[in-house]
């Protein structure tokens, strides 16, 4: 019987050019000399290539031919130069023409919709997906010349989704037979699987993608099929962080966390993982490393079901700019019924997410990061109840499974932001996060006082005062 596979997830950075794909190999050639689990390589797009490709979509609206000529010539240089520095000669000229043949594919779409002056979802969807394909033949052969036999899958016929394009969900069942059909012959003859992320198809074989960020969500979808091992995101940075990087300075790796907590932080703004990623994870209670690319022997950050024991009050903190926060009331109609499906249908009609949702006897407030619909939202709500909205806002989210056990750390998270002029504050029934919405402006000195608080003493100073308080509470 053959072990279970082990899923490898390298992003756009880690497949950025020769060099990086220079990198992968030796990771990947590491994890082939240990014995035991089978592997399957998930690759995204080189990183910048889904944003050319959409911004070519778009000049072939504006039929602009010398932009599009111009940018296809160069990310097929920029691949082929990747080849050539990688692969055999006498291989690399087989692999040329497979990679033109999807440049030709994308020169023909462009073509369309350039005739069309419109670039329908599924066009956009046809569009994208081009740079994982290009990107995992690429790095099937490298790999294969480097002594390591792999096997490109395609990933249009590896994960099968509904037709909802720009956003496809996976169908569990025909996934799970399609990846039977195509990754388990590879793997049986000893191979690596190599296939690209965030592409998919329906049933019918119309290619769609999963949303930005979906080649995590894709490993996480086949890991779930094959009953991996592992899954592990090899990404730049050295694994999820207690704070984003780009506010806090130094903040420190957080070696352990478990499935919900990960969950939240993904949700709430940490880029590391997509959010969707840990979800076929949970069902199936398989682990999910991150690890760095750039820093291989570097220990990352592991998720499981179990809680993680560690030093710090809480696990992490993390942030979402660029929200909006909506107000609904209505003295009239609140604590009828029907009124909170009311509500909340205005945002599904209009396909947009909740992120933080509060109640007052006469209002409902709730939060949303994509505000495109938002006129159309505030019309349906107009009908029966008042309606004020605020852009600017953030959201701040304290994350831990301790939240759980030790009340106090709720009061406390809410207590170092004193002086902050705080919108709303929320803390759903699990119990493992407070959600804050705050100015936007306010944001980045809020995350340092969290941060400070939480994070900055010795881990036996922290520890010892808790120690110490909670005796006094006793």
């Amino acid at each position: 019987m053959r072990a279970r596979p082990l899923v490898m997830k390298f992003g756009g950075t880690s497949v950025a050019d020769a060099d990086a794909i220079g990198r992968l190999i030796a990771i990947v050639g590491a994890a082939a000399r240990r014995p035991g689990a089978p592997l399957v390589v998930v690759v995204s797009a080189m990183s910048g290539v889904t944003d050319r490709l959409l911004a070519l979509a778009s000049a072939a609206e504006q039929r602009e031919t010398d932009r599009i000529a111009e940018g296809l010539r160069q990310l097929s240089a920029r691949h082929l130069e990747a080849l050539h520095r990688l692969v055999q000669p006498q291989d690399a000229a087989r692999v040329a023409r497979d990679i033109d043949a999807h440049f030709e594919d994308l020169r023909a779409l462009l073509t369309a919709v350039a005739i069309l002056r419109e670039a329908s979802p599924n066009a956009l969807d046809a569009v994208a997906s081009i740079g994982e394909l290009v990107s995992s033949r690429l790095v099937a052969a490298a790999l294969t010349s480097a002594g390591l036999a792999a096997a490109w899958i395609d990933a249009r016929r590896t994960i099968v989704t509904d037709a909802v394009h720009m956003t496809a969900a996976p169908l569990t069942d025909p996934t799970a037979g399609a990846v039977a059909r195509e990754i388990d012959p590879a793997l049986d003859a000893g191979r690596i699987a190599v296939v690209g992320g965030f592409v998919g198809a329906t049933a019918q074989g119309v290619t769609t993608t999963l949303g930005r960020g979906g080649s995590d969500y894709s490993a996480a979808i086949i890991g779930a099929a094959l009953q991996a091992s592992e899954i592990q995101i090899w990404t730049d940075v050295d694994g999820m962080l207690t704070a984003d990087p780009r506010i806090i300075d130094r903040p420190r790796v957080v070696s352990h966390l478990s499935f919900s907590e990960a969950s939240e932080l993904a949700y709430f703004g940490a880029k590391v993982l997509h959010p969707s990623t840990i979800l076929p994870a949970v069902a199936q209670d398989i682990p999910v490393r991150i690890l760095n690319s750039h820093r291989a022997t570097a220990p990352g950050t592991l998720i499981t079901s179990t809680p993680a024991r560690r030093d710090t009050p809480l696990a992490a903190v993390a942030c979402k700019r660029h929200v909006t926060m909506v107000e609904i009331t209505s003295t009239r109609m609140l604590m009828a019924h029907g009124f909170l499906r009311r509500v909340f249908e205005a945002f599904d009609r209009h396909r947009t997410s909740v992120d933080v949702v509060t109640t007052s006897e006469v209002s409902v407030s709730v939060t949303i990061d994509d505000d495109s619909r938002l006129t159309d939202i505030v019309e349906s709500l107009s009908e029966f109840a008042d309606v004020r909205f605020e852009r600017g806002m953030a959201i701040l989210c304290a994350v831990g499974d301790n939240l759980r056990a030790d009340p106090r750390l709720s009061a406390e998270v809410v207590g170092a932001l004193e002086g902050f002029p705080l919108r709303m504050v929320s803390q759903a029934a699990s119990r493992r996060n407070v959600t804050i919405v705050l100015s936007e402006a306010d944001l980045t000195r809020g995350m340092h006082r969290l941060h400070e608080e939480f994070f900055r003493e010795p881990v036996e100073t922290q520890l010892a005062v808790r120690s110490s308080q909670l005796g006094k509470d006793l």
